[in-house]
């Protein structure tokens, strides 16, 4: 199947294309569309998801569109990043922060506090056409670094440090990521669910 991708960021069609065998995921400008992701003003992680696959899915011409939304919820900062994880600590208007500068933001925030308990949280919405759509949300537990460790991944990666693995996220080898993280969990849920 063809499937475009709700998004430009080509380090998300990296990670999600192990995922897809004998499918083909292009982003939208690939597929000669031109398509800026709409404002993403849900309350949840789905919403947002919904809301990019739904409006990409409109110029498609009918060709399935895979939308995720995904970010970091800290416990001790009241869920925060949150669906705002991309953003986080972003000015309107301004030059989006780095991950490196939102990471720094994130240990500033946390300094002092006890409960490190955190996940990353993965929204996919699948749709194949009017009447077919797949909603998924799946998650992954971790702690939170006092520290950044690893150079893998992206964004909160090198933060994120599993226990069960003694790694942090951007530590673990590509395959070792696809079996654990919230976006793996997500996309294999999916996979199964075409078959």
């Amino acid at each position: 199947m063809n499937m475009l991708l709700a998004s430009a960021n080509k380090k998300k069609i990296l990670e999600i294309t192990p995922f897809l065998p004998g499918h083909t995921l292009q982003v939208p400008g690939e597929a000669g569309i031109f398509w800026q992701s709409p404002e993403e003003n849900g309350h949840t992680f789905l919403d947002n998801a919904i809301i990019k696959a739904e409006s990409l899915f409109a110029l498609s011409g009918g060709i399935p569109v895979l939308a995720d939304d995904s970010g970091l919820c800290i416990d001790a900062l009241d869920g925060r990043p949150g669906i705002k994880s991309a953003r986080y600590g972003s000015k309107p208007g301004c030059t989006p922060l780095s991950d490196y500068e939102r990471n720094q933001l994130i240990l500033e925030e946390m300094q002092g506090k006890e409960n490190r308990s955190c996940r990353f949280v993965c929204a996919l919405v699948l749709i194949i056409d009017t009447y077919r759509r797949y909603y998924i949300q799946e998650t992954c537990e971790g702690v939170l670094l006092e520290s950044l460790r690893g150079s893998g991944g992206f964004g909160y990666d090198p933060l994120f440090y599993i226990p069960e693995l003694a790694k942090t996220m951007a530590e673990l080898t590509p395959e070792e990521k696809n079996k654990v993280s919230h976006r793996g969990r997500a996309l294999s849920k999916l996979m199964r669910l075409l078959k």
